[in-house]
């Protein structure tokens, strides 16, 4: 496999893994949003009270995310196999 493929592939990976960290602190910031202002967030849609339970599940969601995102933004960087898999 020619090297300019390898490198292509390591910074289209990175690049996947940067939107993959933005959308996990995108839910995790709506997630404290929802768990910190629950009448704002009321307003703008019409939620029932299972909102405070899926203001955790979109903060536990939005960290895990991100967190994946950094680990593999790492891995594609350093080309570390560990890092990827995770």
């Amino acid at each position: 496999v020619p090297m300019a493929v390898l490198s292509c592939m390591k910074y289209l990976m990175f690049i996947f893994n940067v939107l993959v960290f933005a959308g996990g602190t995108c839910l995790a910031g709506v997630g404290v949003w929802v768990a910190v202002d629950p009448a704002g967030f009321q307003d703008i849609v019409a939620a029932k009270p299972v909102l405070s339970a899926g203001a955790y599940l979109l903060l536990a969601v939005g960290i895990a995310l991100s967190l994946l995102g950094f680990l593999g933004c790492c891995g594609a960087l350093r080309r570390s196999r560990l890092l990827l898999l995770v």
